[in-house]
């Protein structure tokens, strides 16, 4: 090679190297970009903001605490990239899970951790100001537990009325939990109310399987847990990723639908 090239070559390299390092990742997290990459993304018309919310709660004996976290953040993740328009703030994994003294719901189970609903919605309420500051005017909140959906609901009643006259609203999107159609679906294929469950289940334990199946004690399934007191409703042998597959997304698309008709209605 002449060596009168390998300047021109150097300068070549270095140009793209810092092209590559300059380049803003492609990812709707959040906390995986720097202030300034927000800021961009918010001028360019990034204006809308999940926050999502999951409970660190005892989900028998076959399933992690954290199956709620591992949930929400890949159906977060989904729906932020199908708007199109939208980052993931990060997750809130302390909800209500039940009273402290005596404890009471899932907090009669090692490893639950409590926030009483007051405090809750503070924490979302916060959140919700500090991200308006900054410029987002759709801010969504959707929970993969049942004890959050009151206190994001209330926070998005209370903001919306105190900023009537502002840019910013919070969309509380309540079909990704309670009217996303899976249950049915579920019926549909032959399963039964007493099978499906009510917690810890066939679809829980399916959407985990289908995301996450590292976390769950396949040895450790049984039909209602195996014991009086496991924690289990219903029958998670019958649990399958194809099942969790379909679960997260008919959550996903009954999200995303809501969502758009929401900030759509403004």
């Amino acid at each position: 090679m002449d060596a009168r090239l390998l300047p021109t070559l150097l300068v070549l390299a270095l140009t793209a190297s810092n092209s590559a390092i300059a380049q803003i990742p492609d990812t709707v997290w959040l906390d995986e970009l720097t202030w300034t990459e927000v800021r961009a993304k918010i001028d360019g018309g990034t204006t809308t903001v999940i926050v999502a919310t999951a409970g660190t709660e005892q989900n028998g004996p076959h399933m992690v605490l954290g199956k709620h976290k591992f949930i929400v953040a890949s159906a977060a993740e989904r729906i932020g990239r199908r708007l199109g328009n939208a980052l993931v703030a990060p997750l809130v994994t302390y909800v209500p899970e039940g009273n402290l003294n005596p404890p009471s719901g899932h907090m009669r189970y090692a490893g639950a951790i409590t926030l009483p609903n007051e405090h809750f919605m503070k924490l979302l309420e916060f959140a919700a100001r500090s991200l308006a500051v900054h410029g987002f005017t759709d801010i969504v909140f959707i929970g993969d537990s049942g004890g959050n959906q009151r206190g994001m609901e209330e926070v998005s009643t209370l903001l919306n009325v105190e900023w009537a006259t502002k840019a910013a609203r919070v969309h509380f999107i309540s079909d990704y939990y309670s009217n996303n159609g899976f249950r049915q679906w579920l019926e549909l294929q032959g399963e039964t109310a007493d099978s499906i469950g009510r917690h810890a289940g066939i679809s829980d334990t399916s959407q985990l399987l289908a995301i996450a199946p590292q976390h769950i004690r396949l040895d450790k399934l049984a039909r209602q847990g195996g014991f009086e007191g496991s924690g289990v409703s219903g029958d998670p042998t019958r649990a399958s990723a194809e099942y969790g597959h379909k679960g997260l997304a008919l959550k996903v698309e009954a999200a995303v639908k809501q969502i758009t008709a929401l900030i759509a209605a403004r």
